[in-house]
């Protein structure tokens, strides 16, 4: 995951971009057998021959370390893509917010700090956007009691009460949607800010506060018998989304209300 072997030859690769997966099998401590290992492969080398007697030298530069994206990119105009920052549409996105988290790491002084910093960045950068999805939404449960007006009137005719309930949106300046859009312009940011925190080689062994490693679970004891880690980190962001629930209009949509109910149970077993 953090590391990798880079071979470039003084001549291109023949077909460069193919990619191909070897898999190992080894030994668990149990002693099962069990596939450990899947090394990535890219390129193929032109077919040559050597007659008896004879010499063919091909040269290459070798890379043997961390994936720190800096030096990657320096390689090769291709090996920045082991890094897996995600989809190629987000991948610009990764590469911005990975150094924007090596640069504040020069003034916070730890990478916890760092991440704490760059989502709040992030956070202020689509405020507007959110103000917007809250504007919609208060919008929305004010006009509620006239939907379920329309809704009772005509239960029997559905063509006319949507056509009613449009008008009614269109007299109170209302988008349906307008709660979902701009929290769907956000995703694919925050999907990029995953795949940064989620293969950056310098958080690893990097500590804060109770986390010994930034790139592992902040596990601080076990519950005996059950074997269940307590991660405080986790606990306490599902605490912080059922506090900003509370803070934040829920949907008109019933079915929406459940969801975001259910999104931190959802986002704690994910998590853990």
């Amino acid at each position: 995951k953090y590391f990798s072997l880079i071979l470039i030859p003084d001549e291109p690769f023949l077909d460069g971009n193919m990619m191909a997966s070897e898999q190992f099998d080894g030994k668990n401590s149990k002693g099962l057998d069990e596939k450990y290992f899947i090394l990535e492969t890219s390129g193929i080398i032109s077919p040559f021959s050597v007659e008896p007697g004879s010499k063919y030298k091909k040269t290459f530069k070798y890379y043997s370390g961390p994936k720190e994206y800096r030096i990657i990119k320096k390689l090769a105009p291709k090996t920045s893509e082991i890094m897996h920052f995600g989809f190629r549409w987000i991948e610009g996105i990764s590469q911005l917010l990975l150094d924007c988290l090596i640069w504040l790491r020069k003034y916070c002084g730890t990478y916890g700090m760092s991440i704490i910093v760059l989502t709040i960045i992030v956070k202020i950068i689509f405020w507007p956007i959110t103000e917007k999805a809250n504007s919609s939404m208060k919008k929305m449960q004010k006009i509620q009691p006239l939907v379920q007006e329309i809704n009772a009137k005509y239960k029997d005719d559905p063509q006319k009460k949507n056509a009613k309930i449009m008008e009614l949106y269109k007299e109170h300046k209302v988008n349906p949607l307008g709660g979902c859009l701009p929290i769907l312009l956000q995703i694919p940011v925050f999907i990029a800010l995953y795949n940064t925190l989620d293969g950056a080689v310098e958080l690893r062994h990097s500590s804060f506060l109770w986390a010994n490693d930034l790139s592992k679970p902040d596990t601080i004891f076990t519950i005996p018998g059950l074997q269940l880690p307590i991660n405080p980190l986790i606990l306490l962001m599902t605490a912080t989304m059922i506090l900003q629930q509370k803070l934040t209009p829920s949907p008109a949509d019933p079915v929406q209300q459940k969801m975001m109910m259910f999104m931190p149970l959802i986002m704690l077993v994910m998590l853990y």
